[in-house]
């Protein structure tokens, strides 16, 4: 607006400075016109942020990119259009139906952005965020979404990133690579947390067990849901198919109303 406001007084001084004496103002004067908003920017992809925990959760943002190259803890994967129009009607930018268009696009083009399955993605620290304009800059013309990739490095704080994240999920990288899932104890003991394999560990996840999506069944039944099938991917990966360990996290409710309708299967590392 500064911007706008400039270019508006330098047209304004030009112009006097070409009237002459003989020029009668009243005749040639004009009303001003109001400065119009201009609509924010659309997001660069494949940029970087140094975002919070808090920030990457937010709705909007307004942060500036930083060089991927140094520390960040987000990158951006995907910049799209908003479908703010249904019948012929706008829909405003915070309704649900504008926040469920981008809720299920940035997640679906994730996977293909780490080289990774959806299972392979559901068992790393990499989640997408995603961002859309603010009420007002959406009324001023902004129409964008942007989805960002994080590293979630613990209990509601995100990992340093050095370099880009394209491919990270690749090859053997999806199970031997640093931002695979691992656990600092046995699930469900007090010290568990689950964190990046880049980072100190004794547990590993092995697979997920989908449970169905329409509601969330329940403990007990989520809690049954993975016992076989856990003890049987434990068995697979130990030393001794007659003595080893095993483990299954199934979801909390609020997990479940989180997006995590599927439980984990874990072994030691």
């Amino acid at each position: 607006m500064t911007r706008l406001l400039s270019a508006l007084a330098a047209v304004l001084l030009v112009a006097a400075g070409c009237t002459s004496a003989d020029d009668d103002p009243a005749a040639t004067a004009r009303p001003t016109p109001p400065p119009r908003a201009t609509a924010a920017p659309t997001p660069k992809n494949r940029v970087c942020h140094q975002l919070t925990y808090a920030q990457a959760l937010a709705p909007t943002t307004t942060d500036d990119p930083v060089p991927c190259q140094g520390p960040h803890t987000s990158q951006t994967y995907a910049v799209g259009r908003l479908e703010t129009e249904t019948g012929g009607h706008l829909v405003a930018v915070d309704s649900p139906r504008v926040q469920r268009q981008v809720r299920t696009t940035c997640p679906e083009r994730l996977a293909s952005f780490l080289d990774g399955s959806a299972e392979q993605l559901r068992l790393s620290m990499l989640r997408a965020v995603w961002f859309t304009p603010t009420v007002q800059a959406s009324d001023e013309g902004a129409d964008w979404f942007r989805c960002d990739v994080i590293a979630v490095g613990g209990d509601q704080q995100l990992a340093a990133l050095t370099g880009g994240l394209k491919g990270a999920l690749g090859g053997s990288a999806a199970e031997d690579g640093p931002w695979a899932m691992c656990g600092t104890a046995e699930p469900g003991t007090p010290g568990f947390r689950r964190v990046p394999c880049g980072e100190d560990h004794s547990w590993r996840a092995l697979r997920t067990i989908p449970l169905p999506t329409d509601a969330y069944p329940g403990e007990a039944a989520a809690k049954s849901a993975g016992q076989k099938t856990c003890r049987e991917a434990g068995r697979a990966v130990a030393k001794d198919a007659l003595d080893y360990k095993w483990g299954y996290e199934w979801p909390t409710q609020a997990q479940w109303d989180a997006g995590q309708t599927y439980g984990i299967c874990w072994a030691p590392a």
